[in-house]
Protein backbone atom coordinates (compact mmCIF):
# COMPACT_ATOMS: atom_id res chain seq x y z
CA UNK A 1 0.00 0.00 0.00
CA UNK A 2 1.13 3.23 -0.84
CA UNK A 3 -0.51 7.14 0.23
CA UNK A 4 0.92 10.22 -0.92
CA UNK A 5 -0.20 12.92 1.51
CA UNK A 6 -0.45 16.69 0.34
CA UNK A 7 -0.84 19.61 2.27
CA UNK A 8 -0.24 23.76 1.75
CA UNK A 9 -2.86 24.27 -0.48
CA UNK A 10 -5.11 27.80 0.32
CA UNK A 11 -6.12 31.39 -0.81
CA UNK A 12 -3.64 34.15 -1.39
CA UNK A 13 -4.10 37.07 -3.43
CA UNK A 14 -2.58 37.67 -7.24
CA UNK A 15 1.34 38.21 -6.22
CA UNK A 16 1.59 36.06 -3.12
CA UNK A 17 3.37 32.64 -2.76
CA UNK A 18 2.56 29.13 -1.56
CA UNK A 19 4.09 26.32 -0.75
CA UNK A 20 2.92 22.59 -1.08
CA UNK A 21 4.61 19.83 0.15
CA UNK A 22 3.52 15.75 -1.10
CA UNK A 23 4.89 12.84 1.33
CA UNK A 24 4.97 9.39 0.25
CA UNK A 25 4.60 6.36 2.60
CA UNK A 26 4.25 2.73 2.47
CA UNK A 27 5.77 -0.23 1.03
CA UNK A 28 7.92 1.84 -1.20
CA UNK A 29 11.02 -0.20 -2.85
CA UNK A 30 12.03 3.13 -5.14
CA UNK A 31 10.16 6.17 -6.10
CA UNK A 32 10.47 6.63 -10.20
CA UNK A 33 9.25 9.86 -10.71
CA UNK A 34 6.92 12.41 -8.05
CA UNK A 35 5.79 15.59 -9.15
CA UNK A 36 2.77 17.93 -9.49
CA UNK A 37 -0.18 18.32 -11.77
CA UNK A 38 -2.91 20.55 -11.53
CA UNK A 39 -6.61 20.73 -12.67
CA UNK A 40 -8.54 24.23 -13.32
CA UNK A 41 -12.35 23.87 -13.54
CA UNK A 42 -13.44 22.95 -17.35
CA UNK A 43 -9.69 22.02 -17.96
CA UNK A 44 -7.66 18.77 -18.32
CA UNK A 45 -5.13 17.80 -16.19
CA UNK A 46 -1.42 19.17 -16.56
CA UNK A 47 1.85 18.60 -15.49
CA UNK A 48 3.05 21.59 -13.74
CA UNK A 49 6.84 20.45 -12.54
CA UNK A 50 8.44 16.48 -11.72
CA UNK A 51 11.72 15.19 -10.54
CA UNK A 52 13.09 11.68 -12.08
CA UNK A 53 14.06 9.56 -10.33
CA UNK A 54 18.24 10.88 -11.70
CA UNK A 55 17.48 14.14 -9.94
CA UNK A 56 16.43 15.63 -13.16
CA UNK A 57 13.40 18.53 -13.15
CA UNK A 58 10.82 19.53 -15.37
CA UNK A 59 8.11 22.33 -15.48
CA UNK A 60 5.51 23.65 -17.63
CA UNK A 61 6.33 26.62 -19.36
CA UNK A 62 3.32 28.68 -17.78
CA UNK A 63 5.27 28.02 -14.30
CA UNK A 64 9.11 28.55 -15.43
CA UNK A 65 10.64 31.32 -13.17
CA UNK A 66 7.75 31.28 -10.66
CA UNK A 67 7.57 27.76 -9.40
CA UNK A 68 10.36 25.56 -7.72
CA UNK A 69 10.37 21.71 -7.14
CA UNK A 70 12.42 20.69 -4.52
CA UNK A 71 12.80 17.06 -3.03
CA UNK A 72 13.49 15.38 0.66
CA UNK A 73 14.73 11.74 -0.49
CA UNK A 74 14.77 10.55 2.80
CA UNK A 75 11.52 11.91 4.14
CA UNK A 76 10.27 10.92 0.82
CA UNK A 77 8.62 14.44 0.01
CA UNK A 78 8.40 16.78 -2.65
CA UNK A 79 7.77 20.41 -2.84
CA UNK A 80 6.53 22.98 -4.61
CA UNK A 81 7.29 26.40 -3.89
CA UNK A 82 4.97 28.85 -5.69
CA UNK A 83 5.83 32.56 -6.31
CA UNK A 84 4.36 35.27 -8.03
CA UNK A 85 1.12 33.69 -8.17
CA UNK A 86 -1.39 34.20 -10.93
CA UNK A 87 -4.75 34.18 -10.73
CA UNK A 88 -4.78 31.44 -13.61
CA UNK A 89 -2.82 29.01 -11.35
CA UNK A 90 -6.30 28.57 -9.66
CA UNK A 91 -6.51 25.13 -9.66
CA UNK A 92 -6.87 21.51 -7.60
CA UNK A 93 -3.14 20.54 -7.25
CA UNK A 94 -2.49 16.59 -7.54
CA UNK A 95 1.12 14.92 -6.26
CA UNK A 96 1.60 11.91 -8.78
CA UNK A 97 4.40 9.56 -8.24
CA UNK A 98 5.48 6.69 -9.75
CA UNK A 99 6.47 3.89 -7.79
CA UNK A 100 7.97 0.55 -7.47
CA UNK A 101 6.85 -1.45 -4.13
CA UNK A 102 8.59 -3.88 -2.11
CA UNK A 103 6.69 -6.67 -4.27
CA UNK A 104 8.78 -5.22 -7.21
CA UNK A 105 5.22 -4.13 -9.08
CA UNK A 106 5.83 -0.87 -10.75
CA UNK A 107 2.20 1.91 -10.20
CA UNK A 108 0.99 5.27 -10.76
CA UNK A 109 -0.39 7.18 -7.91
CA UNK A 110 -2.59 10.02 -7.01
CA UNK A 111 -2.76 12.26 -3.69
CA UNK A 112 -6.22 13.51 -2.95
CA UNK A 113 -5.21 17.16 -4.28
CA UNK A 114 -4.68 20.13 -2.38
CA UNK A 115 -7.30 23.66 -4.00
CA UNK A 116 -4.94 26.72 -4.52
CA UNK A 117 -7.07 29.61 -5.22
CA UNK A 118 -5.65 32.90 -6.35
CA UNK A 119 -7.62 36.21 -5.81
CA UNK A 120 -6.80 39.24 -8.49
Amino acid sequence: QVQLVESGGGLVQAGGSLRLSCAASGTIFRINYMGWYRQAPGKQRESVAGFTRGGSTNYADSVKGRFTISRDTAKKTVYLQMNLLKPDDTAVYYCNADITTFSTRRDDYWGQGTQVTVSS
